[in-house]
Formats: C-alpha cells, sequence, structure tokens
C-alpha cells in the first residue's frame, strides 16, 4: 500500500471549476503554505492576440507579495514566459496602465489578484497543471530574495520620493515632445494655406491638403470682405427709410396695397355666389 500512496501524492490535486491547485510556499523552510489555483484560459469571447488560448494560464488567489517579476519567475520552471498580467479581477485585456504622469499616478491597491500567464509554448500550460501538489513553489529563495514586512515599506517610500534631477529631466523631455509636436502642426497649417487659392470676390478653393490636416473653407481676409458686403446691405435699408415721413408713406401705401386686394376678393367671392344655381333634381 505505500507505493501507492507514494504514487497519488506526486498527481495533481484538481477542484471543482477545473482548477489545479499549486501549493506555494514564501520560504523553503516557511511552516505553512498558500494554494494557488490555475487553469488553462478558454474564454472564447475575448478574440486577442495578447492572449492567445492554446499558450495562456489563468491564476487566481495570487499573493500580494507576488509581483508580476515574482509570478515570472515562479511560472518559469514550467517553461519560458512570454507575458505577465496581474489584475485585481478577471476582465478584458483593455490596458490596465494610466495615462498620466508616472508622478500623478496612484498608487496601486494591495491585495490578492488573479494573473495570466502566457508561455512561449503550449506544452508548458500542460506541465502547470499536472504539477504535483506536494511539491510547493518557493517564492523568496537567496538568489531570487522578495521583500517583505518593513524592508518592503522602505524600499516602497524610498521609490515614492522625487528626486529634483530626475524630475527637471521628464519635464525637459515632456516639453521637448510637446514643441516638436506643435511646430510639425503649425508646420502643416501653413502648408494647407499655401494649397488654398482666394479670388477677387472671397471665394476659396480648396485644394487637397496633407494628410491628417483640415483645410479651412475661408480665411481672414475673405471674412473679412464678406463683413464688409454685409455691413453695405445694412446701410443700404437703412438708407431707404432714414427719414420718418418715408417710413409713414411707406406703411400707408401698404396698407392701401391690402384694401385693394381685400375688394377684389370681395368682388371675386360675390360673383361666384351669383353664378351658382339652385338644382334640387
Amino acid at each position: 500500500m505505500a507505493p501507492s500512496k507514494a504514487k497519488h501524492s506526486r498527481e495533481s490535486c484538481v477542484i471543482p471549476g477545473g482548477f489545479t491547485v499549486l501549493s506555494v510556499k514564501f520560504k523553503s523552510d516557511s511552516v505553512s503554505s498558500h494554494s494557488m489555483c490555475v487553469k488553462e484560459h478558454r474564454v472564447r469571447a475575448e478574440k486577442n492576440t495578447n492572449r492567445p488560448l492554446d499558450r495562456t494560464l489563468f491564476a487566481i488567489n495570487i499573493p500580494p507579495y507576488c509581483s508580476e517579476s515574482v509570478v515570472r519567475e515562479l511560472f518559469s520552471q514550467f517553461g519560458p514566459v512570454q507575458s505577465v498580467e496581474l489584475r485585481e479581477r478577471p476582465g478584458s485585456t483593455e490596458p490596465t496602465e494610466s495615462k498620466l504622469s508616472k508622478y500623478l499616478t496612484p498608487v496601486p491597491k494591495e491585495g490578492f489578484k488573479v494573473g495570466y500567464i502566457v508561455f512561449k509554448k503550449g506544452s508548458s500550460v500542460t506541465a502547470a497543471k499536472s504539477h504535483p501538489s506536494d511539491t510547493p513553489l518557493v517564492v523568496s529563495t537567496e538568489q531570487r530574495p522578495v521583500r517583505t514586512g518593513l524592508k518592503k515599506w522602505i524600499h516602497q517610500y524610498s521609490n515614492s520620493l522625487i528626486q529634483p534631477d530626475k524630475l527637471q529631466a521628464d519635464v525637459d523631455r515632456f516639453m521637448q515632445e510637446y514643441d516638436k509636436k506643435k511646430e510639425e502642426s503649425e508646420k502643416q497649417k501653413k502648408e494647407a494655406e499655401k494649397q488654398q487659392e482666394e479670388d477677387e470676390e472671397g471665394w476659396v478653393k480648396v485644394t487637397r491638403g496633407p494628410r491628417g490636416t483640415k483645410a479651412r473653407p475661408h480665411s481672414e481676409a475673405s471674412n473679412q470682405k464678406a463683413l464688409l458686403r454685409e455691413n453695405r446691405k445694412k446701410k443700404r435699408k437703412e438708407l431707404l427709410n432714414f427719414y420718418t415721413w418715408q417710413h409713414r408713406n411707406t406703411q400707408r401705401e401698404h396698407i392701401a396695397e391690402l384694401r385693394r386686394k381685400f375688394e377684389e376678393d370681395k368682388q371675386r367671392i360675390a360673383m361666384l355666389r351669383a353664378q351658382r344655381k339652385f338644382r334640387p333634381y
């Protein structure tokens, strides 16, 4: 019976849901161990090459002291690892990195996470799933020490301090990139203006400009000419009824015209009524 028990202990532990339980110890001499569950990633809804279905391993209950580099080292014993992605909960492949500067990015939350480990070969996923449950994975070794407790807090605090020279270098680099983009946009705008031809009446001939630029239908000169034309029209209307008696005469003529049309309509209606005849049969 002893050989059968030894053989059984070398097998992997599979729980409901298709997860394989991997035993994790922080150090080789640690008394207690941690259980991390893994299974092959099989979400058909995700059509993304970042997580190929035949080479991606999905892991849950990853301890807080395991960073992406630590997870990469743990699973590299099953085969070369292409990428590691840690998240607070399972989700899509949208990037979790903030677009803000590293000086404005909030501190990530500490806690148990889920991970997506992408191997370079599909056989590595099978090797991880068949790993025996009685052989723990060691997180911290002499060659690869992992900081925890007070050492970890001191290291995080030291990294959180901003060095003035590094900050100034980052600011200068950002301003150089901004000035370069601004010069390119100004250059494209000038090229678009050169390709526009304006005639005497203010019309602008719009031609195809460089890709990514929007051609303006009117220039400043054409806008000024259009404004002058509008002002001339307003002055003509104002001069038409400049005097008060001109305005009164215009109103009287308008009222007389309305009365004349009203009388003509009354006569036309009376004539139509007179032409009607009573025909009972």
